[in-house]
């Protein structure tokens, strides 16, 4: 029975005053304020339909100011006024809009009184306790949180009310401590408080049969009431007074007490009796008000709809005739776009052709633009790469062996890097096709191993490899793609391992009409990839992120893969576990040479150097290449092989040696100013259709192959080259074996 506090505490936070004080207020207004003090005087002296009529009137004056202060307390009258009408669910309905006000009012004490009011409404109920006690909850924390006591004071109690309602004094008990505790510092001597919290205090040393105790607290408190005259608080000590002498067996002192407690009650059922007839009188006469406004509102529809349906003839009518208006001036206007947009779509299609032709010269531009800088990258590097690759044999530099590697490692690198660029410009200006020629799967695969030698062994990592024996070992296909597939999985497999094991493998899946569907795998158990950029890492500059920069590369390698496979009408599988190692796969169908022999390669490659060796011819060669650094490295990588060089730095000065010497085969640069390479072979293929002559040079080879071979040469060497398939190309084209090879 908490009824009594709960009632005060509804009062005493419906009833603040907003004017006085409230005038320094930014949000007070004098008219909203009148408004609120005659709502509010209404409640007072229980006439609720006054006081409805007025809160509501408060609503739409607030919202025309956007008052947010004032909607609030005008929603917290009508909760105010509902409760007292015992109409529960529209005093919670008022509440809760009372709340959202509160709240869009940014003023935390309007939020606290909402939430303690709240709290009253749901915590009645035995069904909804726990949710009025969230709601005192709230209110405490935002009490504490504006550093007011006597805001904390209020639903503290209420809990401890609650928690005694429903035979929980346990759980009542250090709210009921708490609240001794803000009594003593700052109300002390106010007997309605101390009141209140003896006789909640007796009430639960009695539920937890500490009946001494209990009786002491609620003398305490029949003492507070009556000292004040506070009639619902004696009425309610003594009864409850009356039952714990009952209970120590004081039968005289429990007599007398209920007598007290009849005379009180009958005082105040008088007084709560003539303050039900002012309800009951208020309530019918809000439910009178209701049922008119009701009325009034169904009266007032029905006359907005008739007004809707005239309004709707004349509007059909209206829009009928200016339809018609339209339409006439529609059909004129349209005449006049026709011949207008016909006039701007010729326009625009001229346009477009000429974006199409300035889009064609922009791409033109940019292959020409890659090209050059390809070559000019390339040249210089084939002298670093070569001369690095000379120094490296040379016995007398051994101390600088690992400086040297270095070096030729980097240039590498760079190498590998305009490769990726130039190809991933290829590959989008569709430029890019597979080729079809004969290969030595072996071999291709050793030098790609070759190629990351020094990576290896820098990395200390150990390298499998494992090509099935049943797979041809030539095949038809497009080697060049299928190695820069394997240089980019085997780089980047040494790359992210370190003291670990890479393992390449070639197994043969099985034979359809005559291909053979060849499944590659490269796995390590380097760092891995994590699941989240295992989809990401397929994609253009995009890398795994390391603190390692030595793991740092242009993020192009694996996109390059990816649309490499495209073309071949397959696609890469990657598995990988973060800190475990990564496993790429992927599967190409290749068809086997039938016009090779099935020997092992370096028997071939000895039959070619026998059979050049077996050769009457002097071995002498003509470098022609305007470049002094290529002169001297292509020079001395000949003469390792005891080559004679000749050197011509022109087209027109190599037609002039040729004509006066006999050579074995001529290296000829494509780019030389003057008379180039392609035309400088054309002219000696008029006079001179046997030697050989072989392109050497630093620009892209897919743009450029059918012109060179059209020229008359008959191979190709893509500077930088690895010496030894250099070696091997040349004495190829010296014993006669014209199969073009391009490196």
């Amino acid at each position: 029975m908490k009824k009594s506090y709960l009632l005060f505490l509804l009062l005493f936070i419906t009833f603040i005053p907003v004017g006085g004080l409230a005038q320094k207020d930014p949000c007070f207004d004098a008219q909203l304020d009148s408004l609120y003090n005659i709502s509010s005087n209404s409640i007072e002296k229980y006439d609720y339909k006054e006081a409805i009529i007025q809160a509501r009137n408060l609503i739409e004056e607030a919202r025309l100011r956007d008052n947010n202060s004032y909607i609030f307390h005008a929603y917290n009258m009508l909760g105010a006024s509902y409760s007292d009408l015992k109409d529960t669910i529209r005093a919670r309905e008022n509440y809760e809009e009372a709340l959202e006000y509160a709240v869009k009012s940014r003023n935390d004490t309007l939020v606290l009184w909402a939430n303690n009011n709240l709290g009253n409404i749901y915590s009645e109920d035995k069904k909804t306790k726990q949710t009025g006690i969230d709601y005192y909850n709230k209110a405490i924390a935002l009490a504490k949180k504006l550093n007011s006591k006597i805001e904390v004071l209020y639903p503290t109690v209420n809990i401890a009310w609650t928690y005694l309602d429903n035979d929980a004094p346990s759980r009542a008990k250090p709210y009921l401590e708490e609240a001794w505790e803000i009594v003593e510092e700052i109300h002390k001597d106010d007997k309605y408080l101390l009141s209140q919290l003896n006789y909640l205090t007796g009430r639960y040393h009695a539920e937890v049969n500490e009946l001494e105790k209990a009786e002491k607290f609620l003398k305490e408190a029949i003492a507070n009431a009556e000292d004040e005259n506070y009639l619902i608080e004696a009425s309610l000590a003594y009864k409850e007074y009356a039952k714990v002498l009952f209970s120590l067996e004081k039968y005289e002192d429990a007599y007398l007490a209920l007598d007290k407690y009849e005379e009180y009650n009958s005082e105040v059922f008088e007084q709560e009796r003539l303050r039900q007839v002012e309800i009951a009188n208020a309530q019918f006469d809000n439910n009178e008000f209701q049922n008119n406004l009701k009325l009034a509102e169904k009266e007032q529809e029905y006359q907005a709809q008739i007004i809707k349906k005239s309004n709707e003839k004349i509007f059909i009518m209206l829009v009928s005739s200016i339809i018609l208006v339209i339409i006439l001036f529609s059909l004129n206007k349209i005449n006049r776009d026709r011949t207008k947009l016909i006039q701007e779509l010729k326009h625009k299609n001229k346009e477009l052709r000429d974006s199409k032709d300035e889009a064609e010269r922009l791409a033109r531009l940019k292959t020409q633009f890659f090209s050059t800088v390809s070559h000019e990258i390339r040249t210089p590097l084939y002298g670093v790469i070569g001369l690095t690759s000379l120094l490296l044999e040379d016995e007398s530099l051994k101390k600088h062996e690992s400086d040297l590697k270095s070096l030729k490692f980097s240039a590498d690198y760079l190498l590998a890097l305009i490769n990726d660029v130039l190809q991933m410009n290829k590959m989008e200006s569709k430029q890019l096709r597979l080729e079809k020629v004969s290969f030595h799967l072996q071999d291709l695969m050793t030098s790609v191993l070759n190629t990351f030698e020094f990576s290896r062994v820098q990395n200390n990592n150990k390298i499998h490899v494992d090509v099935d024996k049943d797979i041809p070992s030539y095949l038809m296909g497009d080697p060049v793609r299928l190695s820069q597939i394997m240089m980019n999985l085997v780089g980047n497999a040494v790359k992210f391992t370190e003291r670990g094991n890479i393992y390449i493998s070639a197994r043969l899946r099985k034979v359809v009409d005559e291909n053979y569907i060849i499944y590659f795998e490269v796995k390590d158990d380097g760092i891995g990839i994590p699941e989240n950029k295992q989809k990401t890492i397929f994609e253009e500059f995009s890398q795994v992120s390391t603190t390692n920069y030595s793991y740092q590369g242009t993020g192009l390698g694996l996109p390059i893969v990816k649309k490499l496979l495209e073309l071949h009408d397959s696609e890469i599988k990657l598995k990988s576990e973060e800190g475990k190692g990564s496993t790429f796969s992927f599967v190409i169908p290749f068809e086997k040479d039938k016009d090779r022999r099935e020997t092992a390669r370096n028997e071939e490659v000895k039959s070619s150097f026998k059979e050049y060796e077996d050769s009457l011819h002097p071995k002498k060669i003509l470098i022609v290449d305007d470049n002094h650094i290529n002169q001297v490295v292509t020079t001395k990588i000949l003469k390792k092989e005891n080559f004679e060089c000749d050197v011509a730095g022109s087209g027109e000065e190599a037609i002039e040696k040729l004509q006066e010497t006999n050579f074995d085969l001529v290296l000829m640069d494509l780019n030389m100013p003057g008379m180039g390479g392609l035309e400088a072979t054309k002219k000696i293929r008029e006079s001179n259709t046997k030697v050989p002559v072989v392109a050497l040079t630093a620009v892209e080879v897919d743009e450029m192959r059918e012109k060179i071979y059209n020229a008359g040469m008959d191979d190709i060497i893509v500077k930088p080259y690895d010496v030894q398939q250099f070696y091997q190309i040349i004495y190829r084209n010296m014993s006669g074996r014209k199969i073009p090879c391009e490196l």
